[in-house]
């Protein structure tokens, strides 16, 4: 029998945070209720004492900087410790040929929890069966899922809209690789009557698979072929830039990028004066960084911030259960 994460239920202490399909929309509220108390204590500019004696580990084998710091930042605001193992496949064990089970076998027992970044789809999965007694927190796993990822993206959501159901979205760039478009797709399924355009080079469309998943799921997925069949007004934009790593050569890739771009003119003719334009980051020429000053533009801003106080919160329930 293949191991399944368990379901949140309200019950978040010692639980793998593996994929959105755990959580269900009170899952999520009481994750947001508790995001706001953190931003709280970040404002404050001193360490609580919430994960005070917990260490957490950190086993980056992928590039990361904002994930990586958010993570790191986020337990040291809550008065904890970090392992931090960059690039392991070089700078370890894993160089000897360890495998990816007892890395994880040896690492639990330093901490409290492992978060875990991984450039192939369900290594999370393999990370948290393999852990025996501590929780793994998927941290991005190839072009799988990325949960605090969207969970973040969709506190950012209700945080200006005041819901997540009834929504009209726009969703931009790699939609076959982008592991944050497959998790937001999944986070907005647990709410009713979500529209989401899909719009990319037809090489990166969502996968048949995966459009057929997320529309019976129940989410209303309308694909178009340029930037002119974006519909006005729309809640949010979610772009996200053409993924480099995740294709075959440096032609293909240059051959494909930056097919659609964020342009003070496309946000004046599309977008509503209650839009917010999302982007996962890093950017790399989706957005014309005149843009960032526009309002309604969190990429760099609440998005980001969001991440750390989501991340706090999630740490603190699955470590304390508080």
């Amino acid at each position: 029998m293949s191991f399944e994460p368990q379901k949140i239920n309200g019950k978040f202490k010692g639980k793998d945070i593996i994929s959105l399909d755990q959580f269900s929309p009170k899952d999520i509220d009481i994750l947001f209720r508790l995001a706001r108390k953190m931003k709280v204590i970040a404002a404050n500019g001193k360490p609580s004492r919430v994960l005070d004696g917990k260490i957490v580990t950190l086993i980056f084998y992928e590039p990361s900087s904002r994930t990586f710091g958010s993570f790191g930042a986020s337990v040291k605001q809550l008065g904890g410790q970090t392992v931090d193992i960059l690039n392991p496949q070089v700078f370890s064990s894993v160089s000897k040929g360890e495998t990816l089970e007892d890395t994880i076998r040896v690492f639990e027992a330093y901490c409290d929890a492992i978060v875990i970044r991984h450039p192939v789809a369900g290594t999370a999965k393999i990370a948290a069966e393999a852990a025996k007694f501590v929780p793994i927190l998927n941290a991005g796993d190839g072009i799988g899922e990325h949960p605090t990822q969207t969970l973040l993206d969709l506190c950012t959501i209700n945080e200006k809209h005041g819901r997540l159901n009834k929504l009209t979205g726009v969703m931009v760039g790699d939609l076959l690789n982008g592991r944050t478009v497959h998790s937001l797709l999944k986070g907005l399924s647990l709410y009713k009557n979500n529209t989401v355009y899909l719009l990319s080079p037809k090489e990166l469309k969502l996968s048949k698979e995966d459009f057929r998943d997320y529309s019976l799921r129940g989410v209303k997925l309308i694909e178009i072929s340029k930037q002119e069949e974006l519909p006005k007004n729309a809640d949010f934009w979610y772009w996200t830039r053409v993924q480099k790593e995740r294709l075959k050569s440096l032609e293909n890739y240059e051959s494909l990028k930056n097919r659609f771009i964020v342009t003070k003119n496309l946000v004046n003719q599309k977008a509503g004066k209650n839009t917010i334009i999302m982007h996962p980051l890093p950017r790399v020429g989706e957005i014309d960084p005149i843009v960032d000053s526009d309002p309604r533009a969190v990429y760099l801003s609440s998005q980001v911030r969001n991440g750390m106080y989501i991340r706090m919160a999630l740490l603190s329930l699955v470590i304390t259960g508080k």
